[in-house]
């Protein structure tokens, strides 16, 4: 344990001798590795940043659910999405609902949800006009997270009467109500007066400025259809129905297979007809954003490497040229009994810490292009993508040290101490 203290401190005075007799050629042999670093580091960054921010975006759709809806999502592929085939389909219904609700076994929860967007909705003399009107039925907050920052949820009895009760976002609250306490005051769309009861967190704009919930006006879901029609033809809006698994339903394969079966029972379906219904996985998106951040990342270590691999032919260059300097202490190291792992590790852990300083000095700059004001993109440099720059900087420093310090661990004593 001493000998690899002492080789550790030797070879750390050594480099910084090394950065101090010559510190032009030595900064300009680790810049290579320094930009290399930073290039790597940053796209992670980005990509990392980019990934959650576009995640998070889509929180909305539900954490390990399934939608039942008569669109599938078109995600990626060569294909044309073959829109005029689904059309016709009929949308899920109320009742559709219900039996599943009366039939499912391997679901938590599962809700009912139409939306309306653009609505209009006054008190007093103020208004908004871009509101997101949502009816959804009482298991609502059991299937979508909902933070409710003042007052309450629905009660099963408000649902299932189609009270006049409203739950609205932060942005809602501020158009119609300023400074003033929403709970208890009402206001009205297309002339019906709701009452608010909740109003939620603020939630923030999203990266992909998707509609958050500060523009939502939750109502129950029978108030909603007094409001707007649903089903077929002009102006038809189409609720979905959403289902919560268990954790313990890996890939919820089992729910899939369930509501499946189901549907297909309830619509009549025969054994060689196809589904005229569609099951929408939120996590398929996640998966599809991972695997075009992946092609991302992959194009960051290509562009990086490149920077890496002159860093460290710069690295590889001192080391050679210190060999040559040193040539006659390692002649006296050697003469005095040191053996030739001594004289190998100690050009090795030169190496790697010249090459650190570079990695240290691309991280640094990384984590200063975190702090880049990127409007709702916030930067994050992980603890990983540091640990990642350090690991890269230690292999970049390994191999361009090895050939050195193996030429200076085979020197003759003899013949190393002669040498001017």
């Amino acid at each position: 344990m001493k000998i690899v203290i002492k080789l550790i401190i030797e070879s750390f005075r050594f480099a910084w001798n090394a950065l101090k007799i010559n510190i032009l050629r030595t900064t300009l042999s680790i810049l290579g590795v320094t930009v290399g670093i930073f290039a790597i580091i940053s796209v992670f960054t980005l990509v990392d940043s980019l990934e959650d921010s576009i995640k998070e975006s889509f929180n909305f759709l539900g954490a390990n659910t399934l939608i039942v809806q008569k669109w599938p999502w078109g995600l990626g592929g060569d294909e044309v999405y073959p829109w005029w085939k689904y059309l016709k389909r009929p949308h899920p219904t109320r009742e559709e609902y219900k039996f599943l609700a009366d039939n499912v076994t391997n679901a938590s929860s599962l809700c009912i949800t139409a939306r309306k967007e653009n609505i209009i909705s006054k008190f007093r003399n103020n208004s908004s006009n871009e509101g997101i009107l949502t009816g959804v039925s009482n298991s609502f907050k059991d299937v979508y997270e909902l933070t409710i920052e003042k007052g309450r949820y629905f009660t099963k009895q408000e649902s299932i009467r189609g009270r006049p009760v409203a739950i609205i976002g932060h942005r809602i609250a501020k158009d119609l109500f300023t400074d003033l306490d929403p709970i208890g005051k009402a206001f009205k769309i297309k002339g019906i007066s709701f009452y608010t009861i909740g109003k939620l967190r603020e939630e923030g704009e999203g990266f992909l400025e998707i509609d958050s919930k500060d523009d939502e006006i939750i109502i129950p879901y029978r108030s909603f259809t007094r409001l707007y029609y649903i089903g077929k033809g002009k102006g038809g809006l189409e609720p979905y129905i959403t289902l919560k698994g268990y954790e313990s339903d890996l890939g919820l394969t089992q729910l899939e297979s369930e509501v499946k079966g189901l549907m297909r029972s309830k619509r009549g379906l025969k054994p060689r007809e196809e589904e005229n219904f569609a099951i929408n996985r939120p996590d398929a998106i996640t998966e599809f954003i991972g695997t075009t951040f992946d092609i991302i990342a992959i194009a960051g270590w290509i562009i990086g490497s490149f920077s890496i691999l002159v860093g460290g032919f710069g690295i590889a260059n001192i080391m050679f040229v210190s060999v040559r300097e040193r040539t006659n202490i390692i002649g006296i190291q050697k003469s005095l009994g040191a053996k030739n792992y001594f004289i190998l590790f100690q050009f090795l852990f030169e190496s790697i810490f010249l090459s650190l300083i570079g990695g240290i000095l691309g991280i640094l700059l990384a984590y200063l292009l975190s702090f880049a004001d990127l409007g709702t993109l916030h930067l994050k440099l992980s603890f990983y993508n540091v640990f990642l720059g350090l690991g890269v900087s230690v292999v970049i420093g390994l191999l361009s040290g090895i050939v050195p310090a193996a030429l200076a661990a085979k020197m003759d004593p003899v013949v190393a101490i002669r040498i001017q």
